[in-house]
């Protein structure tokens, strides 16, 4: 995937060869140059391509698009060779259609990017029954067309009525809608042309959107559609519209396990072994060097081995929507809460920690660091949201996981430990596969 240049100096006939000439190094030096640039382009496009999965032609998006329909041959070889995503490209945008390795994770919700705040179950109906309307819709449409029409679905439906109903008069509902909308103008499936949806929040207005109808086409991936399946339980109709075929040979089982392990690698912070099925783990075992230096060479993430597990680590910190550490006084209580559970981890206290333990130590770091937080921080109650709200980042991130009796710490939060010594380059890439094995995965103490 990545091109290799050739040498500047070896000419037809070898270095130093006879044909070794001035005349025909130049072109092998170009040849190297545009080599290099092409392989620099294609590793843009594919980082465009896994933090985005959906670029559109124009917009804030458009050179990665650019970049990616330049070099779509070899970016849709790729990433159906190695996880077995179809990558589709057309004159208007470009969709990696990405099947996750795993169905349960809840840590990836929808959010508003204005407010932040978790889309509910209200505002993912909404979400779909808007695509579906706007299915029916002409090139334009207006937000308050588009209201209606959904008003029209949910009347038709006893059971979707009952159980989350939808009335323009009630402002709650007005507000969902409006952050529906903000997500498909995000993913540019809307285009507005004119007016703005707080003016509609407040009856004040309507607005005006183009309709994308390649990027609407492209929101939806399944391997089956939803209206074909009859599995009442989520969880089982979730697996029914993403079921791939299960191969019947040793060698189909293996490339399906080798595209499951490239799907965790690629999307997720940290893989740990103790995650993985038997059968998985002996062929990650195995086949570890190979998976994390084709992930390496192709994208520039670098590999950070340990005996845990793996994370493919992103220095310049662009492929993730969620940063460790961050900026104002969600980020500094988020890390104080990883530095709390690092030290219950490295203390080996049995058993996960209660929540409450956890509201208890951002009600003290309230006390000692409000001068310095937002004013809200210190409103009775705050401890519960800023508690919740950091343990909910620090479990998208894999450094924690939440269970009906607390909050586990995960082996990767010991970097965030007081004294932990922080990771370099030289940490990511020093000392042999087996030697970074054997060493505890992001631990204070680097191989």
């Amino acid at each position: 995937f990545i091109a290799v240049p050739t040498s500047a100096n070896a000419g037809p006939s070898g270095p130093g060869g006879q044909g070794g000439a001035v005349g025909a190094r130049a072109p092998s030096a170009l040849g190297a140059a545009l080599s290099q640039r092409d392989a620099a382009e294609r590793r843009a496009a594919l980082r465009a391509l896994l933090l985005t999965p959906l670029l559109s032609a124009a917009g804030p998006a458009a050179a990665e698009y650019a970049l990616v329909r330049r070099h779509v041959a070899a970016l849709r070889e790729w990433f159906a060779r190695t996880a077995g995503w179809a990558l589709v490209v057309d004159s208007e945008c470009a969709r990696l259609r990405k099947i996750p390795a795993a169905l349960s994770d809840s840590t990836r919700g929808a959010t508003d990017e204005l407010s932040g705040a978790s889309f509910s179950r209200r505002r993912y109906v909404l979400f779909c029954l808007a695509l579906a309307a706007l299915e029916r819709s002409d090139r334009q449409v207006t937000l308050d067309l588009l209201a209606r029409n959904i008003v029209q679905f949910v009347g038709i439906d006893p059971t979707l009525a009952a159980q989350t109903p939808f009335d323009l008069e009630t402002q709650d509902h007005r507000r969902d809608l409006v952050h529906a909308v903000r997500l498909l103008l995000h993913w540019r499936v809307l285009v507005r042309v004119q007016g703005e949806e707080q003016q509609y929040l407040n009856k004040n207005g309507d607005v005006l959107y183009n309709v994308n109808r390649s990027a609407l086409a492209a929101m939806l991936v399944v391997k089956r559609a939803p209206s074909g399946v009859d599995a009442d339980a989520f969880a089982d109709r979730l697996m029914a519209i993403t079921e791939e075929p299960i191969p019947d040979s040793d060698e189909g089982r293996n490339r399906q396990m080798r595209m499951h392990l490239f799907r965790r690698l690629l999307d997720d912070p940290a893989v740990y072994t103790a995650d993985l099925t038997d059968a998985q783990k002996a062929y990650f075992t195995s086949q570890r060097a190979s998976l994390v230096n084709h992930i390496e060479e192709a994208t520039g993430l670098l590999q950070e081995i340990r005996r845990e597990g793996v994370a493919m680590v992103d220095e310049a910190g662009e492929l993730t929507d969620l940063k460790m550490p961050e900026e104002g006084t969600d980020g500094h209580v988020t890390l104080l809460v990883a530095e709390f559970l690092a030290d219950h981890l490295r203390r080996s206290v049995p058993g996960p920690m209660a929540m409450e333990a956890v509201e208890r130590h951002v009600q003290k770091l309230i006390i000692k660091h409000r001068t310095h937080w937002r004013s809200d921080a210190s409103l009775p109650g705050a401890q519960l949201h800023l508690a919740r709200q950091a343990v909910q980042r620090l479990a998208a991130l894999h450094l924690v996981r939440r269970t009906d009796q607390g909050i586990v710490p995960l082996p990767a939060v010991a970097r965030y430990a007081v004294g932990a010594a922080k990771p370099s380059r030289g940490a990511h890439s020093g000392g042999s596969p087996e030697s970074r094995a054997a060493n505890p995965l992001f631990s204070g103490t680097e191989p």
